[in-house]
């Protein structure tokens, strides 16, 4: 099926790291329930969380890895900072804040860093990426990276960065919000690219297009457009706080979408105006 299965990773650049290509994302997962989505998404084969400071749930994604029993090196977890908070030291010991929730231990880390956005502006993104290099020198972060970042914000980078290109750059991706401008320029880069919202939130439940080629498969909306991303290169980070639907959107790798399909899905682009949370600024 293309050489997409379960336990496929991606290498990340600058790092001796490597992702898994499909995650879980908790975004909006309540504190009481996220704990438990956790452990429904690492029983039934997930090994990638992905979390945020903005998320208030660092502290149950800690929880759940905790008591899942797997050894933390098999568990790739990912958070991000949103706000700078003055200073390179302040920013860092927030994000310290950060890993404590996740992982307690004296020798604690997260596998993944990220700017959450670059909208605060160009002081604030500089202060970020300093605090988040001393967590990435001092072992706290195995790797670092961006999200919702463009074409601008990542070579302003290169300024200040001790190591560049950022190894990923999360941004929201799916059939009717493509970004092609910074996907081909991640590609050039070898930034890996996290697709978040893949499922459009469910908006797109009823397209009479997406419906149609669910149909053809045997597979759910969701699962189509978790193939899609997969097939297209991405890591996409599909959330629910449904264990049934935990479950399908984890079964994606017992059919392929053929090249009429990944077209019929492409020709669906709308560009910036397809998007739902934020297409990116490249200029």
């Amino acid at each position: 099926m293309g050489g997409i299965t379960f336990d496929k990773t991606l290498p990340l650049t600058n790092s001796s790291l490597t992702i898994p290509q499909l995650g879980f994302g908790v975004y909006l997962s309540p504190a009481d329930v996220c704990k438990a989505s956790c452990l429904t998404a690492l029983n039934v084969g997930y090994r990638h969380i992905d979390t945020a400071q903005f998320y208030a749930n660092e502290a149950q994604v800690g929880q759940a890895l905790k008591e899942s029993g797997l050894n933390r090196s098999d568990v790739f977890i990912t958070t991000k900072i949103l706000s700078a908070s003055g200073s390179v030291d302040k920013s860092y010991q927030k994000c310290l804040d950060s890993i404590r929730k996740i992982d307690d231990r004296e020798d604690g880390y997260v596998d993944l860093f990220l700017i959450h956005s670059p909208n605060a502006g160009s002081k604030a993104r500089k202060e970020m990426w300093l605090a988040l290099e001393k967590l990435l020198e001092q072992g706290k972060a195995k790797s670092i990276g961006v999200s919702n970042f463009g074409v601008r914000h990542i070579n302003e980078l290169k300024s200040f960065a001790t190591t560049w290109p950022p190894p990923v750059n999360q941004i929201e991706l799916h059939p009717w919000c493509q970004q092609r401008s910074i996907v081909s320029y991640c590609e050039k880069n070898n930034i890996v690219i996290e697709a978040y919202s893949p499922l459009v939130r469910n908006y797109k439940a009823n397209d009479p297009t997406l419906v149609s080629l669910a149909k053809k498969h045997d597979k759910t909306t969701a699962q189509i457009l978790i193939r899609y991303s997969l097939q297209k290169g991405w890591v996409p980070l599909p959330k629910s706080d449904s264990p049934e639907y935990i479950k399908q959107n984890a079964d994606v790798f017992d059919f392929e979408l053929d090249g009429d399909d990944m077209k019929t899905l492409d020709d669906l682009d709308q560009g910036d105006a397809g998007a739902i949370v934020q297409a990116v600024s490249n200029d």
